[in-house]
């Protein structure tokens, strides 16, 4: 008994733990380490009226939370909560923000660090304040506004799993590989326990190849899984105003979805494909954009046997590309069960 009732006081503490931060600017959005999109204010509304009507799905989520008190998420309120964000990206193009803040929420692990959550990676830290206002993380106080709603109306699932169904889901509704993911990350409780800055990537360092496996390699990732990673820019666009890249409005990005402007790095930016490594390679049309960190992938030669490869044969890197975010939405988190649960079994 005393077990059962300490673990319905965790799960209630993780449900309300990491309140929206108040009077925050809304900054630029990205989805994934190196870009910028954004979310327009109708979108934030309708998911807000959206978590207005909720209440039944709530108290039906009680429910199902009671039964399931083993497991840090509920595998029901995950379901249902797929199928909320599928909504969302339909009607508001939020794909590529929403990938990073998966990416961002997970990509602080350190693997020479043992103790959780010290050593980073996917616990849900990212919704505190604190973390938020680190520089990499401009802007995501937007992804966080969409995202509430739908954690408000399934309180039996953890920040830390939301955030990697939420990117794993943009994934596969623009285009994308199916990614196999597991559920049942525990959430930290509390901003003391969020990462100290500086541990994700920077779009235009001195040396674009070395600063990558610096980063990615803390991370526990090797070449290939840098390579596939990367791939996921041929989602979203930068806004220079913000991130201090792109250009301010192009051919692809004036008219929108969502607020028009920014430059993105694939004539179709809500699509995911193999595009992006395509137009790297090639570099002909000026109003798509190329960080140093893309332009390093066909100039290194060991990241360039990738990057070929991804060009020529999408079916390759879809297939690696899934792998390698599966297993980035997995870095440094604790799950509970310890081996996690998959929603497709």
């Amino acid at each position: 008994m005393a077990e059962r009732l300490a673990a319905a006081a965790t799960l209630r503490a993780a449900a309300s733990s990491g309140p929206l931060p108040a009077g925050r600017r809304a900054g630029p959005s990205s989805s994934a380490f190196f870009r910028s999109s954004s979310s327009s204010s109708p979108a934030l509304r309708l998911v807000s009226l959206r978590a207005a009507s909720s209440r039944k799905a709530k108290s039906v989520g009680r429910g199902r939370s009671v039964r399931c008190m083993a497991a840090a998420s509920d595998a029901a309120q995950l379901k249902a909560a797929r199928e909320d964000i599928r909504e969302l990206l339909n009607t508001t193009h939020c794909h590529p923000i929403l990938v990073r803040l998966g990416w961002h929420d997970s990509g602080t692990y350190d693997k020479n660090i043992n103790d959780w959550p010290e050593r980073g990676g996917a616990n849900g830290s990212l919704r505190f304040d604190v973390e938020l206002k680190h520089g990499a993380n401009a802007g995501l106080v937007n992804a966080l506004k969409l995202m509430q709603p739908i954690k408000d109306k399934y309180p039996s699932i953890t920040y830390a799993d939301l955030f990697q169904l939420a990117s794993a889901t943009a994934i596969e509704e623009a285009g994308g590989p199916k990614i196999p993911m597991k559920y049942g990350r525990v959430d930290v409780t509390g901003p003391e326990q969020c990462p100290p800055e500086g541990k994700l990537p920077d779009a235009g360092p001195s040396a674009p190849a070395d600063h990558l496996r610096l980063v990615f390699y803390r991370m526990g990732l090797d070449d290939k899984e840098i390579v596939a990673l990367s791939g996921a820019h041929t989602l979203g666009r930068s806004r220079p105003e913000r991130s201090g890249w792109g250009k301010p409005e192009t051919k692809y990005t004036k008219n929108g979805p969502g607020a028009p402007g920014g430059q993105s790095w694939t004539a179709e930016w809500l699509k995911f494909d193999n595009s992006y490594f395509k137009e790297i390679k090639e570099k002909r049309d000026q109003d798509l954009l190329v960080l140093p960190t893309d332009a390093a992938l066909f100039e290194d030669p060991a990241f360039k046997v990738y990057a070929e490869k991804y060009a020529a044969d999408e079916e390759a890197f879809f297939k690696d590309y899934a792998e390698a975010h599966a297993k980035l939405s997995s870095l440094g988190a604790k799950f509970d069960p310890a081996e996690g649960f998959s929603l497709d079994d």
